[in-house]
């Protein structure tokens, strides 16, 4: 048996999200359907983040137990061979040691965050982008967003269904940049809570748009409060775009 980490990218729409779902398709399900379809095995595939419905990925790890022995370029291949039609690609696979877990393993995961604003809606990157037609303030962005660097509690930055055993992270990098159009949110940490990146750009979107001054992102994450921060940006302008390893 070989345990092969993956590299994923995927397009979250269609999705119910990385995990198996009673109802609806998980990028999870199409993996695990896609490993059977080459190598007659049903294997749990396990991700370094689980990505809710709607979110994309760049750069998604997962890891694979495999008996068949087959070689590393052809359970990439194999595997792209049943995923194109879902909008999932193997980008890398690689042999790796039977105590690499692409959860626990990890040491960082990064997002981006996309916001096209302009007054026209997007054509091209429908889906794959949060349309914000008012002008925003990408330095006043960033000014907020340096008061969330840092360890902190994040209550006031979880969705209330939040399993995490603590409200407590460490956000190494918090970032917002104008691009031409669009304004990237982008962010790196050991780990995140559920729905922390996207009310983090909801808020921001906030300071960028006047309702919410800089200063008010410091107070809205002291209040340790939900209902102190801004709203929770859609699912479709956010992407994991990397997970890091000791050794890469």
């Amino acid at each position: 048996m070989t345990r092969f980490k993956l590299v994923l990218e995927y397009d979250g729409a269609g999705f119910v999200g990385w995990q198996r779902q009673a109802t609806g398709v998980g990028v999870q399900q199409a993996v695990e359907e896609a490993v059977y379809a080459f190598s007659g095995e049903t294997p749990t595939v396990v991700a370094a983040g689980r990505t809710d419905s709607g979110v994309h990925a760049l750069g998604q790890v997962a890891h694979v137990d495999i008996e068949k022995t087959v070689p590393t370029g052809r359970v990439r291949d194999a595997l792209n061979h049943f995923l194109r039609p879902r909008g999932v690609a193997v980008v890398g696979a690689e042999a790796v040691s039977d105590d690499f877990h692409a959860r626990f393993s990890a040491t960082e995961r990064g997002y981006l965050y996309r916001i096209l604003n302009r007054r026209a809606p997007p054509a091209l990157d429908r889906g794959r982008v949060w349309w914000v037609p008012m002008a925003l303030d990408a330095d006043a962005m960033q000014a907020g967003a340096r008061h969330l660097v840092g360890r902190h509690d994040f209550t006031s930055f979880r969705a209330s269904e939040c399993q995490a055993d603590s409200p407590v992270k460490t956000l190494d990098h918090l970032a917002v940049a104008r691009d031409g159009d669009e304004i990237h949110i982008t962010a790196r940490a050991l780990s995140f809570l559920h729905n922390q990146m996207r009310i983090i750009a909801g808020t921001l979107q906030f300071v960028g748009q006047g309702k919410f001054t800089p200063e008010d992102v410091a107070r809205a994450l002291n209040a340790r409060a939900r209902s102190a921060a801004g709203p929770t940006a859609p699912p479709e302008g956010l992407y994991l775009t990397h997970v890091a390893y000791d050794g890469t």
